[in-house]
């Protein structure tokens, strides 16, 4: 488990995290969102004792992370997949690791098949590594101690399709065995498909968190993209209770939840094909929640 308490970050008169607290719990995975700059990687430093609090702090497994013997053994970190040693190669970087941590040469070799790195590649040093094969030797460097706590900060970054669909299935699979896992990103889609929590952040501040329905839920837009086989008589209908109508596409779009719009297509016996929430989902609510919080530029200096 995760435990933030009011945790606050200043760099002189700029506050980079402010009085954030959550919880990341066992067998779940939290997304940690915001757009850059909101005060994701800053927070994840603090967690794993890079950066100092300036109030508050973080626990895991109830202790700080300076105060956890083996931390390796225990809390999986990834925080930057360029952040090891340009010449050497990738198996050197994990056994290193291992050697590190105590554990067996053939854990390098359990890592290396996991993330699926080949012995060629594995033998290629990090600075001829593309970004996609660094974030699978990263993923496999906060594996490597078989932890129970996961904090990855944007572990999608460089892979492609696939990759992110294997590292979707790698993490999910994670979580479902008791792991705690902290994702950051700001690749919205990508971590409403994974995550069990979702948290906002913009300018340092918590904005909203919860599950994906809950988060919804509490939205203040609705509206409906419905087709007919009479768009128009449909249009005047709708307009008639009152609902805004506009057209979109081969269709419409309706200011209303669509369960009203398909009760006045009953109501008039019209034949719908397509009726769905216009709605943007998560995305276009987190860009309603941070529209006056998000900044283009930070202070010389400060970590994002």
């Amino acid at each position: 488990m995760i435990n933030v308490e009011g945790l606050t970050r200043t760099y002189g008169a700029f506050t980079a995290v402010d009085d954030v607290s959550f919880v990341c719990q066992p067998g779940r995975v939290t997304g940690f969102l915001g757009p850059n700059g909101a005060g994701k990687t800053t927070t994840m430093r603090v967690m794993v004792g890079l950066t100092p609090p300036t109030r508050g702090r973080v626990t895991i497994g109830g202790h700080l992370y300076s105060d956890i013997p083996n931390p390796g053994r225990h809390v999986g970190v990834l925080l930057d997949a360029s952040a090891q040693h340009a010449g050497r190669t990738g198996r050197e970087i994990l056994t290193i690791g291992a050697q590190t941590m105590g554990l067996p040469a053939s854990r390098v070799d359990e890592m290396l098949a996991l993330v699926s790195l080949s012995d060629n590649e594995a033998k290629r040093r990090l600075r001829n590594y593309s970004l996609g094969m660094k974030q699978r030797l990263g993923i496999a460097h906060a594996l490597l101690g078989d932890p129970s706590v996961l904090i990855l900060d944007e572990p999608a970054n460089g892979l492609d399709p696939a990759g992110i669909r294997w590292m979707r299935g790698l993490l999910k699979g994670y979580a479902d065995r008791g792991g705690t896992v902290l994702l950051s990103s700001h690749l919205l889609h990508e971590v409403e498909i994974i995550a069990d929590e979702m948290i906002l952040i913009g300018r340092g501040k918590i904005v909203a968190q919860g599950n994906k329905q809950q988060l919804l839920a509490g939205s203040t837009t609705t509206s409906t993209l419905v087709t007919s086989l009479t768009n128009d008589q449909l249009a005047q209908a709708l307009q008639a209770k009152g609902f805004a109508v506009t057209p979109a596409g081969e269709g419409l779009k309706v200011e209303v939840a669509p369960v009203e719009v398909g009760r006045v297509a009953a109501e008039q016996q019209i034949v719908l094909t397509d009726l769905r929430s216009g709605d943007g989902g998560l995305e276009d609510l987190f860009l309603q929640l941070t529209s006056d919080t998000q900044r283009e530029t930070l202070p010389e200096g400060a970590p994002a």
